[in-house]
């Protein structure tokens, strides 16, 4: 039997919508040290502006509550309305903000960073890669 290639994946596209900048800048620096391509949007606003700019998204991780017209959660029900096939998690120091959503999943602050890198590659059916946790 001749061992097959296996396929390559392509890169994945994560948008981060925090407003916590060192918190923005931590998750996104492990997300790109994974090899996932991360997009930074300080609110929900600039998130929805550059998915509707047509910009490519494969997941969105985002905070409920930030500056703007739209929270996280108006960003997850904008995302499951225009793009169902863009998972949403959302995440928030309020764990009664994460009450009863309708749309995507929840993770309480603070967490565990690679935790939640674990929770990404769970979401989008991939494995992580070796030696991350």
């Amino acid at each position: 039997m001749v061992p097959q290639p296996q396929p390559q994946r392509g890169v994945i596209h994560v948008l981060v919508a925090e407003d916590d900048v060192l918190v923005r800048v931590a998750l996104a620096e492990e997300l790109r040290a994974v090899g996932f391509a991360v997009i930074e949007a300080s609110c929900a606003d600039d998130a929805v502006a550059y998915i509707r700019a047509g910009g490519k998204v494969d997941l969105v991780f985002s905070d409920i509550q930030m500056p703007g017209v739209l929270d996280g959660r108006q960003l997850a029900e904008l995302i499951a309305r225009d793009h169902p096939g863009i998972p949403v998690i959302l995440t928030s120091g309020d764990i009664q903000l994460g009450a009863g959503l309708q749309t995507g999943l929840f993770i309480a602050k603070p967490y565990r960073i690679p935790h939640t890198v674990t929770l990404f590659f769970s979401v989008l059916g991939l494995l992580p890669p070796e030696g991350s946790s």
